[in-house]
């Protein structure tokens, strides 16, 4: 993998690479990268790959290429504390005043404003949004902490720098600004290497579509009322109170189910509450213009209002550009979204500019070795894919469990029926258990199954998504070594647990996507209309490389050894389930109850001799 990685960057040529658990693939893209000698870009998925990464992977790597590089990590603004706005809170709830304490303490201790530093205080903290900028509300060369701005070092340390470590949210921001024609942010590069590459299609739509959320206007409004405090103008604060009551009038108007609903289907309740937000925003601009130059942040206000209305009339217009308007509803808040349904063509006139090398690298990219999914979501036509499977022993210490007689996916009792098959597996190990879900909906049934049945736990400890922090969840499990923890979404992928904490993941169904999605079904559409097949070109390709991310929470380490257990009975009586066992594969399967118990009996006494 490194010697494919050091040609393509020495060609300025296109590589997508699936590497498996174990294969050492940072170390394999670093390694070329800082040997180069050629200004190099890493991103990663998230924020915690990219500090290890940063942290701990390059200096180790570092020592080894036997030459200076200098190396920068950078993140996007809101990671950073601004020093404008942090003395600037003053009107704060009592529970987070202890927190703005410590915070107000570490700025005079820290070099780079990084506040993934303060680990005492979470990372979803209200006080967060408080005490660092967005784009929207700094102000830039005008603010007076300019010169010692974390942000602004942290950008010109990324410019002198031979390896720059981002991620996929701040490049992506980049290459749409880029597609726009202003001026990028990020440092020229001759490389550019992607890890957990197979996140940046679904990352992408949202950095060239168009969206505007009710937390952002009620920030807006927060900032606008501080701004206005020392005018006496109650006309002003009128039009302020008439912007705050058109966003709860949205709030209110808007679907009570949560989740994803097409624009067009609720836009007869939702055209007047739209309307009298655009009026809303209109009428602030005007009373804020006439007092912008009276200081920079409400000039900045005056900035925000404009380009909110911009969006808003974009989002209500029913002659927007090619692609699907949709409404986002979660218990607190609300987005408008105008998401394009197909971003190959952008990405493809950014990356194919021929002076740039480009590595895609992750776990899962591929079914089988057949890379066009990712290939063409991501606009690389022809792209060299290579695949490099793990060099763990699969076969030996991993089994896949496929329990007989489970009901249809679609049935009421199917949740009930899935923990009635894996619970018994508990008997079998003193490891721990994930029980991944693909809805909300069958996550809560399992918390309600639990309560009726505890006794299935057999004393061991239940965590459940909700409960607690996605990070302290996953601590807790580890650090009990035999919990059973149920989760969706996010827990179906970056969960490491290694070692006999954790023996067994169960999967409720095949991963396809919610067939009421609007978005998914919007983009099948599409594809039929381009002479394409929806289900075999897209969607099933897509769940099989989702099961793939979700099963490969096991065997994370050479020693680990496990079953995966699927209850989902289309594996065996769908001609397309044979694609997704071979996603899995080498990993045996099973259908004997008994042959699993055998299994995890011999490994766990194969573990005691050791």
């Amino acid at each position: 993998m490194a010697e494919a990685v050091a040609e393509a960057i020495a060609n300025s040529d296109k590589l997508v690479v699936e590497a498996g658990t174990g294969t050492g693939k940072t170390f394999a893209y670093l390694l070329p990268a800082l040997q180069s000698g050629r200004k190099t870009i890493i991103s990663t998925g998230t924020k915690a790959l990219q500090d290890q990464l940063y942290h701990r992977d390059l200096p180790l790597i570092g020592k080894a290429v036997g030459r200076p590089v200098t190396t920068a990590l950078l993140k996007g603004r809101a990671n950073y504390l601004c020093l404008q706005r942090v003395e600037q809170v003053t009107d704060i709830a009592s529970h987070l005043a202890a927190d703005l304490s410590k915070v107000r303490e570490w700025r005079h201790r820290t070099q780079s404003g990084d506040r993934a530093e303060v680990t005492e205080i979470a990372e979803d903290s209200p006080l967060w949004p408080l005490v660092t900028s967005t784009a929207d509300n700094c102000l830039g060369q005008k603010c007076p902490e300019y010169s010692k701005c974390h942000v602004v070092k942290a950008r010109r340390a990324a410019q002198e720098a031979d390896l720059v470590v981002v991620n996929h949210h701040l490049l992506l921001a980049d290459l749409a600004m880029k597609e726009e024609g202003f001026v990028e942010f990020l440092p020229g590069a001759e490389a550019i290497i992607l890890d957990e590459a197979h996140q940046v299609p679904d990352l992408a739509v949202q950095f060239f579509g168009v969206s505007l959320g009710s937390r952002e206007l009620e920030r807006l409004i927060e900032e606008a009322r501080a701004a206005t405090l020392s005018f006496s103008q109650p006309e002003l604060q009128r039009r302020i109170d008439a912007l705050q009551n058109a966003v709860r009038m949205l709030r209110a108007e808007a679907p009570r189910k949560e989740g994803r609903h097409e624009l067009g289907e609720v836009m007869t309740e939702l055209r007047e509450p739209l309307d009298k937000l655009a009026h809303a925003l209109h009428d602030l601009q005007v009373a804020v213009v006439e007092l912008a130059d009276a200081s920079v942040e409400l000039e900045k206000i005056h900035e925000q209002l404009q380009a909110f209305a911009e969006r808003l009339a974009i989002l209500s217009s029913e002659d927007a550009w090619d692609g699907l308007r949709w409404l986002e509803v979660n218990p607190r808040s609300l987005r408008l979204n105008l998401t394009p349904l197909d971003v190959s063509g952008k990405l493809n006139g950014l990356i194919d500019n021929g002076f740039q090398a480009w590595i895609f690298t992750s776990a899962t990219l591929a079914v089988g070795e057949d890379f066009s999914l990712f290939a063409s979501r991501m606009g690389l036509p022809d792209v060299r894919g290579l695949t490099f499977p793990s060099p763990y022993d699969l076969q030996q210490n991993g089994l896949l469990y496929l329990p007989e007689g489970m009901p249809q996916p679609s049935d009421q009792g199917h949740t009930a029926a899935m923990l009635d098959a894996v619970m018994p597996l508990l008997d079998m190990t003193t490891g721990g258990m994930f029980c991944l879900f693909t809805s909300h909906r069958a996550l809560n049934n399992a918390k309600k199954w639990f309560k009726t049945h505890k006794a299935s736990l057999g004393g061991r400890m239940l965590l459940a998504q909700g409960d607690a922090p996605r990070d302290d969840l996953v601590r807790r499990f580890r650090n009990q070594g035999n919990a059973v923890l149920l989760g969706t979404g996010s827990f179906w992928e970056g969960v490491d647990v290694r070692g006999q904490a954790l023996s067994v993941v169960a999967i409720d169904k095949l991963p396809f996507a919610s067939p009421g999605d609007p978005l998914m079904m919007a983009r099948l559409e599409h594809i039929r209309r381009q002479g394409g097949n929806g289900f075999m070109d897209h969607q099933l390709p897509l769940a099989a490389l989702s099961l793939k991310q979700g099963a490969g929470r096991l065997l994370r380490d050479q020693n680990d050894y496990g079953v995966i257990v699927l209850c989902d009975p289309r594996v065996s009586t769908k001609r397309y389930g044979r694609m997704f066992l071979e996603c899995l594969a080498p990993v045996p399967s099973t259908t004997a109850l008994n042959e699993v118990s055998s299994f995890l009996a011999a490994h766990e006494r194969k573990g005691k001799v050791a």
